[in-house]
């Protein structure tokens, strides 16, 4: 159980600064759907982070209280998940046309 912790805080500290990487880019982006692109990137690390979050609270509290945290952590993760990874597929079919626009 031990390195199961630790690799469940591997990811989360992966997915954290995936979050923190796809913001930046998201701020530094000049072109609207780029922007949008690396907003829901982003918004899949974050979803990843939740959903390892609550993987993690499954080992560290083995009871119905973080049994039902856990839940929580995972439904939420795993819907905002799910939301952002189809915003990316739909936005990203559109980003080597705007370039092509924007040039």
């Amino acid at each position: 159980m031990v390195y199961l912790n630790f690799l469940f805080v591997a990811c989360i500290i992966a997915s954290l600064v995936c979050y923190f990487y796809f913001k930046t880019k998201q701020f530094r982006s000049t072109l609207p759907i780029r922007r949008k692109w690396y907003t829901a990137k982003a918004g899949v690390a974050l979803a990843a982070f939740l959903i390892f979050f609550g993987l993690n609270a499954t080992i560290l509290y083995p009871d119905i209280l973080g049994f039902a945290v856990a839940a929580v952590f995972l439904i939420v993760g795993a819907g905002l998940g799910v939301n952002n990874y189809k915003r990316m597929q739909h936005e990203g079919r559109y980003i080597k046309e705007e370039y092509e626009l924007n040039r």
